[in-house]
């Protein structure tokens, strides 16, 4: 079983799923700023936080039935899932095998597309790096993942999310990093599913190109999208926004495409 936490106690509840390296904590931000009428899920997923391992490689797929597992134990009827990179791609796994139990999805700094060739062969490679030296693999990929234009003023979400990274279990990282190479693309979940779609990105985003994820969105009055002034992690550099934007359009209703 995942391990997860439960706070607030609202009308709507709202699954957040971190990324990679990452766990439950991550919301901290956010939480503040949440609205009272959320129950909010925080779930650490397999190998990541307090959650076990389970195999050598973590699919989006076998994540997916373990937040269902999670969503069962709670009783949930519907639910609200915030993904955040992995998160998102584990909240479109969990949409395609579930549709029934979605009342919204939230792709925040995610996509639904595939890894390409490049990117796969990077992540099997890297898996000797995550043995050879961990700590090494962190420090040089956490930086990469803010705004460039303001890692001076993110200094210490910066180290927050290497010290995050690091606490995590290497073959949990491993497994996971197997997991997304393999996933396969889920645009198609944007034409089929009638419930809210928000898709939230970040203009500085090295990691999933805003462009890529923007240029395949179909013209569909449930789909909303935004872009931030920051880079992948708008829970650390825009958390404020970020939870109002969640507040807003789960909630009551806001213009399609904004550029914040």
């Amino acid at each position: 079983m995942l391990h997860y936490e439960i706070s607030g106690n609202g009308k709507k509840i709202l699954v957040l799923l971190h990324g990679f390296m990452e766990n439950n904590t991550i919301w901290s931000d956010m939480e503040n700023h949440f609205s009272k009428d959320f129950t909010l899920v925080k779930i650490d997923l397999p190998g990541h936080g307090k959650s076990e391992i389970y195999h050598s490689i973590h699919s989006m797929e076998m994540m997916a039935e373990k937040v269902k597992e999670v969503v069962d134990i709670i009783n949930a009827n519907k639910i609200n899932t915030l993904g955040h990179s992995m998160g998102g791609y584990v909240s479109l796994a969990f949409a395609e095998k579930f549709p029934e139990l979605i009342e919204s999805l939230t792709l925040f700094f995610s996509t639904t597309l595939a890894d390409d060739e490049e990117k796969k062969q990077i992540r099997r490679r890297s898996t000797a790096v995550i043995d050879e030296n961990f700590e090494t693999f962190v420090n040089a990929s956490i930086p990469n993942l803010f705004n460039n234009n303001e890692k001076d003023i993110l200094e210490g979400k910066i180290e927050l999310a290497k010290k995050i990274a690091k606490s995590t279990n290497k073959e949990g990282v491993k497994a996971a990093q197997l997991g997304m190479a393999e996933r396969p693309n889920r645009t198609e979940i944007l034409e089929t599913l009638d419930t809210k779609i928000l898709i939230i990105a970040g203009k500085y985003d090295n990691a999933v190109k805003t462009e890529n994820p923007l240029k395949i969105i179909p013209e569909k009055t449930n789909i909303k999208t935004y872009v931030l002034d920051c880079g992948h992690n708008g829970h650390w550099e825009k958390p404020t926004i970020c939870a109002e934007i969640i507040n807003t359009e789960l909630l009551h209703n806001l213009p399609k495409h904004l550029v914040l």
